[in-house]
This record gives C-alpha cells, sequence and structure tokens, in this order.
C-alpha cells in the first residue's frame, strides 16, 4: 500500500499501579526522598540512642558519687551512734540532703549486719520522713525503693591500719532529672533531625525544581529552533557547572545557524523562486499533495483547467473535488495509485485519461520523495489532450468516409465495366452511352477524392511555397462555373455570376485559386435542392482592402454552433437532414489555400433552411501585409 495505515491500541495504563505511571524524573525524585528520610531516621534513632545511654550512665555516676559521699558520712555516723549530738547533727545533713535535692528518693544506713540503723525518705508529696534502728516497719519506703533506681555502696573504715567494711549506704533516686534531661533531649534531637530532613527534602525539591527549570529553557529553545528561529539565545544568569556551559554551547550553536542562515537565505530564496517560476510557466497543470490528499501546490495552468480560484482549491483534499455536472473526478484513480506498490508506481506512473467539464485531460500521478526515499506525497499532471482527441475522432471518421468514398466509385466502376465487357453485344447503343455516363461521373468523383487528399498533403506541408503571379480572377471564375455546370444540371441548379468591372488583378496562384471555387462550388451544388439557385460574386470590399469572392446558395444552412469549426479539417456537420457523404477536407483545404499560401481570409454566413454564403478575400497589396 502507499499510504500505511496506522493501528491503535487501547492504553492499558489505568491498570497500573500508581508508581509505575510515574515518569523516570519523578521516580527518581520520589526514591531519593525515601531514601534520604530513612538516613535520617536511623541516624536520628542513633544519636537518641547513644545519648539516652550517655544521660543514664551520667545519671549513674552521680548516685555512686552520692552514694560515696554518703558512705564517707555514714561511717562517722556508725562510729559514733552511741553520741546523741554527733548523731543529730549527721541526721540533720541528712534530711538536708534529701530535702535539697529532688533526685534523691530515700537514703538508708545499714549496719555490717545488714540492720537499718537510720533511712530518711520523701513520700507522693515531698515530705520527709526520718527513722531510727528502733523503726521495723518501712512498707512504704520499700515500696519506693522496688520502684526506683537503687545505687547501694559500702562503708569503710580503718580499724588498726585496716580497711573494714562497718555497714551499707543505699539511695533511692527518683529518676526525675534523669526523665527531664531524657526527654528533653529526645525532644530536641527529635527536632533536629526533623528539620534536618526537612532541609535535606526542601534541598531536593529544589534542586529538581531549577533543573527542570533550566531543561524546560532547554527545550524550548530547541523548540525554537527547529521552528526556525534561528538566533534564539537562552538566558544563562544564575546558572553554574555543566549547565552554563550546556546553555552557552546552545546559544552558540543558535548563533552559528542565525549566520548560516542570512548566508543561504538569498540563494535558497532564489532558487525557491526560480522553482516556482518554472512550476507556474509550465503549460500543463500541475497539482501537489501531500501523504494525506491536501493540495499544498496548484500552478495558473491547473486552476484554469479545473476552472477554480487558487482559495478554492489550497489546503483541500483532491479526492473531494467535482466538475460542474457533480462528478468526482480523481477520487477513483487515487485509491487506485495507493493501491498499486511503491517500488512498481516509481518505475511507471500511473497514466490515466479524465474528463472534466466537457475536456478530456491525460492524467499523470507520481509519487514524490525526499532525499532519504521518504514518501511524501504525490504530483499530478494534467495534460489537456480534448483537441487531439477531437482530432483523432475527426481522422477516424475522415478514413471511414474516405474509405466509402473510394470503394463507391470503384464499386460503381467495376461492375459497370464488368457488365460490358461480358453483355456488351445484349445492350443497345442508347444504353451503353448511359452506361459510359455513369462511369465518367464515378471516375470523375474518383478523381476529386484522390486530388482532396493529395492537396491536403501537399498544401499542409510546410515546405511547399506556391507559384503566384498577378491575375484577372474573372476569368478563373467563370471557367471554374463552366467546367461545373454538368454537375449543376443534374438537379437544375442556376448560377448567376456578379463581377464587378474594372477589378484589379490580384497575386494569386490560379490553379489553387481554381481548386478553392471549384470547392466552394461543388459544396453549393450538394447542399442547394433541386431548381436552386447559386450566386457568384466578386468585388471589392467595404474597407477598400480586399478582393471578394463569395458563393451564396438557398439550401439547408448550416447551425450557427458549426460555424466557427466548419473550416477544421475532417469536421463534418452530420445530421438527421444532413447525411451528406464526404471526406471533410474540402473546406479545410479552402482556409489552407487562402490563409496559408495567399495570406487571405475566409469567412462563412449561414441560417439553417435560407442558406449559406462561403466566401474568401485576398489582399490586394499584399506586401503591406506586416509578417
Amino acid at each position: 500500500m502507499m499510504v500505511k495505515s496506522l493501528k491503535f491500541f487501547k492504553n492499558n495504563d489505568e491498570s497500573k499501579p500508581f508508581f509505575l505511571k510515574l515518569n523516570t524524573q519523578n521516580k527518581l525524585l520520589i526514591f531519593g526522598s525515601l531514601l534520604s528520610s530513612v538516613l535520617v531516621i536511623v541516624t536520628a534513632w542513633t544519636v537518641i540512642d547513644n545519648t539516652q545511654k550517655r544521660i543514664i550512665e551520667s545519671y549513674n555516676n552521680f548516685g555512686s558519687m552520692m552514694g560515696k559521699t554518703l558512705a564517707i558520712e555514714g561511717a562517722d555516723m556508725l562510729e559514733g551512734f552511741n553520741q546523741p549530738e554527733r548523731l543529730n547533727k549527721f541526721k540533720k545533713r541528712t534530711n538536708l540532703i534529701l530535702k535539697t535535692n529532688n533526685d534523691i528518693l530515700y537514703i538508708i544506713f545499714r549496719d555490717a549486719k545488714n540492720n537499718i540503723k537510720y533511712s530518711s525518705f520523701r513520700d507522693s508529696n515531698g515530705n520527709i520522713y526520718s527513722s531510727n534502728e528502733e523503726v521495723e516497719n518501712l512498707s512504704s519506703s520499700q515500696s519506693k525503693i522496688q520502684n526506683n533506681f537503687q545505687i547501694s555502696q559500702p562503708i569503710i573504715s580503718e580499724i588498726n591500719n585496716r580497711k573494714v567494711v562497718i555497714g551499707s549506704v543505699q539511695l533511692g533516686l527518683t529518676e526525675s532529672t534523669l526523665n527531664v534531661v531524657g526527654k528533653a533531649t529526645r525532644n530536641l534531637m527529635v527536632v533536629i533531625f526533623t528539620v534536618a530532613w526537612i532541609l535535606s527534602i526542601a534541598a531536593v525539591l529544589i534542586n529538581t525544581l531549577l533543573v527542570t527549570r533550566q531543561i524546560k529553557l532547554l527545550v524550548d529553545g530547541v523548540r525554537r529552533i527547529s521552528t526556525g528561529e534561528f538566533g534564539y539565545k537562552i538566558t544563562t544568569k544564575d546558572l553554574w557547572g555543566e549547565i552554563k556551559e550546556l546553555f552557552n554551547a546552545f546559544n552558540d550553536m543558535s548563533v552559528r545557524l542565525s549566520k548560516y542562515e542570512e548566508k543561504n537565505i538569498d540563494q535558497l530564496t532564489y532558487e525557491r523562486n526560480k522553482l516556482e517560476s518554472i512550476l507556474m510557466s509550465i503549460a500543463n497543470g500541475v497539482v501537489v499533495c501531500d501523504n494525506y490528499d491536501n493540495v499544498i501546490l496548484v500552478n495558473n495552468s491547473a486552476l484554469k483547467m479545473l476552472e477554480l480560484e487558487r482559495k478554492e482549491i489550497l489546503e483541500t483534499k483532491v479526492l473531494d473535488y467535482y466538475d460542474t455536472d457533480g462528478n468526482l473526478c480523481f477520487k477513483e484513480e487515487i485509491n487506485k495509485f495507493k493501491e498499486t506498490p511503491l517500488e512498481d508506481i516509481e518505475s511507471r506512473p500511473l497514466d490515466f485519461q479524465v474528463s472534466i467539464n466537457n475536456r478530456i485531460f491525460k492524467t499523470t500521478i507520481s509519487p514524490i520523495f525526499a532525499f532519504h526515499q521518504e514518501y511524501l506525497g504525490y504530483i499530478i499532471v494534467l495534460h489537456d489532450i480534448t483537441k487531439e482527441t477531437e482530432i483523432d475522432k475527426l481522422k477516424n471518421h475522415f478514413i471511414s468516409n474516405v474509405s466509402h468514398e473510394l470503394r463507391t466509385p470503384v464499386t460503381v466502376l467495376r461492375s459497370y465495366i464488368d457488365t460490358l465487357h461480358n453483355y456488351s453485344k445484349e445492350f443497345d447503343e442508347e444504353t451503353k452511352q448511359e452506361f459510359l455516363s455513369i462511369m465518367d461521373q464515378e471516375a470523375d468523383r474518383l478523381n476529386r477524392t484522390v486530388n482532396d487528399i493529395l492537396d491536403f498533403s501537399r498544401l499542409e506541408s510546410p515546405n511547399v511555397e506556391l507559384e503566384k503571379v498577378k491575375t484577372d480572377i474573372g476569368p478563373i471564375i467563370e471557367v471554374t462555373v463552366k467546367s461545373m455546370r454538368l454537375i449543376a444540371q443534374e438537379k437544375n441548379v442556376a448560377f448567376s455570376i456578379i463581377i464587378e468591372p474594372d477589378l484589379p488583378p490580384v497575386l494569386i496562384n490560379a490553379e489553387s485559386i481554381e481548386r478553392v471555387l471549384k470547392n466552394l462550388i461543388s459544396n453549393a451544388i450538394k447542399y442547394s435542392p433541386d431548381a436552386g439557385r447559386i450566386k457568384i460574386r466578386a468585388e471589392i470590399d467595404r474597407t477598400g482592402t480586399y478582393l471578394q469572392v463569395s458563393i451564396e446558395d438557398n439550401g439547408i444552412g448550416i447551425p450557427e454552433k458549426h460555424l466557427t469549426q466548419i473550416f477544421d479539417r475532417f469536421y463534418r456537420v452530420e445530421n438527421k437532414t444532413h447525411t451528406i457523404k464526404g471526406t471533410g477536407l474540402g473546406l479545410h483545404l479552402v482556409k489552407i489555400a487562402i490563409e496559408k499560401h495567399h495570406k487571405g481570409i475566409v469567412f462563412v454566413e449561414s441560417k439553417v433552411n435560407e442558406g449559406s454564403t462561403f466566401g474568401f478575400r485576398i489582399h490586394l497589396k499584399p506586401e503591406e501585409i506586416k509578417a
């Protein structure tokens, strides 16, 4: 097929997952965002976990330090437990420590046998309670001990230069500072990493938007260049790195293309105008169509042939063109052209004949290819062969007429000759004379036909030049009429000759003019009714420039529509009332003899059923005729 059909398939994107519908750029953007989010979360979790461990470790160190401090003071308390003044002082100091430090929930001192010697604790309302070694019920205190951070330190005393464990001190920590610091640190870390994550995502988005904007600028620039806007520059402000180098390279390319275009535009314009001028001046019609049958170019000859204005056909589909009779002229053949394989149509373009508004055109359709053999469309060439077609028809008609004109007298002659040769003794003298008369007429008819054909061949030849001398036209007319009287008597046709006196001689070939007169008078006799009349007149025309000879009859006449073609070769008027045979060459020979060889003018006037007037005019002073 010339034009390949395109198949369209249903888009199945709606059944795909959302992620698969995204383009590569969006996928990379989402992947980068997710990756940065995961890295931020993992880093935040690791940092917060390590910070929490450090805080707990520091809190342990704080508890250990407090325990060691109380252990030192507890040694004095245990050693001086039986001294009331020393013991009271210790209790006040212990309660003060508990009161001023909200992180300490209780303090318990035990002896070496693990007996509680002294304890102090804070209840849920912040009240401080103390007890000594006699206190046995510390249920509330024990409950606190079980639910809070506990630190135990031994109480060591030096006895006899030897360190001996004399008891222990036990602290219960509330973890309030640990919780506050841990929560504050965790919240701070979350805020910091959240801000960092937001900034990283923002950085990715901003970078993507900037790159996308730069790419759009580049795409817009490429689109402008592709449409022929050479010299267009992309602003490189606020650009950096390789993107800026790419834009600079693009601007340089655009400038070079602009210079190249300026250098070649005149030459291209000249070549285009030259081709268009050639196309427009071609005598044949040319219609150029694209691959979609749209008319993109048409020359003036085609517009005349199709009887259209340029705006009526440009950008329309040639398949839709129809003539004044409503016939689609090109559709069938163009479809046939498209169905023909390219390799066949390229070597042998499609030729056909098309009838448009009663005119015949030989039409050729050829494909149009680009430099790389890319099919672009096709071109339709129209050649008007209306006259050639009519001449072919006339030739065929002429051959038929000539065959008839030759065959009829030959057949008659052979019949009569054969009859006289075989049966002459059986006929009387009168019958023989009648046979001879008929044979003479048929021989004369055959002679006229052959002379017409020979004269046609001779007078049509471009190299023939008739010899002409100054001659009086009157004697030639009289001799010609005299030679035609015998034929006229058969139909009782009468001649009337009027020759203006003192006619000047004219430069003519007498033999050729005699043949012209015989053809015109013979036609007048042929188309006149029985007992008709023929007027032959020779005079100076009204302008005083020409010698005019006319032959007028009162015959059947000629319809007006045939008068303009009556002198064409092979042309004959045939209808129900006009069936007289002939070669169709007589009047054409008259035209050739007068106009071509004598530089004169032939004319005809006629009315149906009233008669016709044929004639010619010959210039009195042919030397004044401009070449």
